[in-house]
């Protein structure tokens, strides 16, 4: 096993300052060009077989070890948010209205760690690891450009691994679930549909407003009625549309929002129950309902076999910190992709420090993370890859 301890302090602020450049200069989904240009330059010098354009904008690196072995897929996540920064930081965005709001540059700069760092040590790799660099993880469409083109052939993983550093946890914590650990989404458009007409002569309308309002209401015994008490689902609705004028009742009424759950069965029946109802309540005031569902990600699933190899390993690289294996969020990440094909694990590296106000959670515009996070996940990708494809 390869001694980190050193390397890492000797390296840790030159990988900071990468992470900073990538958050001064972020990125949206399938625009990540520079991005995908300091990936693809910084695994070429590290001597890995570099393909680009996977996915449009994804970048995989393989670094080949010296014999026989598994293959190892390590995935990093590249593109920013549409939201204006408002820290003050001297590394914040300079792209007005576009921010690194989850996380992404400090996943960019972990795997490029975790490739420094193995490929230093090649000689003693039994087996190749392929780096992922995935775009468009925010709009759930870079996993399945990238699986589309390939990135999951020639050669084949034999087990995927990525981490999100999260801010809802505290620096030195790790939750490692098993099962599902984030939920599958879906979004919704709702259109319901009545009789317009004048706002002071109701009596002569279908009004689509009441309607879709009560069904906003009704929307959320779904939850309460119809799903067990011991399962998880949420639904949101996130924007009501309708009407222009205020003497004026529209035809119209438009909402939109999100489904999640950690089972695609859940799922199913939340669907089920919202079509009924909208319809149900739609036809009781005299209006229609025509709900369109798109599923974006399943659910975030870990293998138990990997979490427990990982647990050890952990353990082992990093005695200090502190393993959660019962935490579950219902963000959603289209890492599910890659583990859906692949056996792994996604594990959520807590990054938040409440003491230097670093607490703020994921999208908001003030969302910053304890950049010592970095180097402990580095030492905790870098400890689980080498328990595959370097053996004692």
């Amino acid at each position: 096993m390869i001694d980190l301890s050193g390397l890492i302090q000797a390296r840790q602020a030159g990988w900071i300052a990468r992470r900073r450049d990538l958050h001064q200069r972020p990125e949206l989904a399938f625009d990540e060009i520079r991005t995908a240009g300091i990936v693809a330059a910084e695994l070429t010098r590290l001597g890995l077989e570099v393909q680009t354009g996977i996915g449009r904008t994804g970048v995989v690196g393989i670094l080949e070890g010296a014999g026989d072995g598994p293959t190892v897929l390590v995935r990093a996540d590249m593109d920013a948010l549409p939201v204006r920064e408002e820290n003050g930081v001297d590394y914040a965005s300079q792209q007005p209205g576009v921010m690194h709001a989850c996380g992404h540059d400090g996943h960019v700069t972990i795997a490029l760690a975790v490739a420094e760092v193995l490929s230093e040590h090649r000689t003693q790799i039994q087996g190749r690891v392929k780096f992922v660099f995935q775009p468009a993880e925010e709009i759930a469409q870079g996993a399945s450009a990238m699986i589309e083109d390939g990135a999951l052939l020639a050669p084949v993983p034999d087990v995927a691994l990525g981490l999100h550093l999260w801010n809802e946890l505290p620096m030195g914590t790790v939750a490692i679930t098993d099962g599902a650990i984030m939920a599958g989404a879906s979004d919704f458009t709702l259109t319901v549909t009545g009789q317009g007409g004048h706002g002071g002569l109701p009596h002569e309308t279908r009004d689509p407003i009441l309607a879709a309002s009560q069904i906003v209401t009704g929307l959320q015994s779904i939850v309460s009625r119809n799903v067990k008490p011991t399962e998880v689902a949420v639904i949101s609705v996130t924007t009501f549309q309708a009407g222009e004028a205020f003497n004026v009742i529209p035809p119209r009424a438009v909402l939109r929002g999100t489904v999640r759950t950690l089972s695609t069965t859940v799922r199913d029946l939340v669907e089920r129950r919202m079509g009924e109802l909208a319809q149900g309540i739609a036809a009781g005031l005299g209006c229609t309902a025509e709900l369109d569902i798109q599923h974006l990600t399943p659910p975030v699933t870990n293998a138990t076999a990997i979490n427990d190899r990982l647990r050890h390993v952990f353990a082992e690289a990093a005695p200090d910190v502190r393993l959660v294996g019962d935490y579950v969020t219902m963000a959603a990440e289209d890492m599910a992709f890659f583990l859906n094909a692949v056996p792994g694990a996604f594990f959520l590296v807590g990054s938040s420090n409440r003491q230097r106000g670093l607490d703020y959670p994921h999208h908001h515009p003030r969302f910053d993370f304890d950049e010592a996070a970095i180097p402990l996940a580095v030492r905790l990708m870098t400890a689980a890859v080498a328990s595959y494809v370097m053996p004692e």
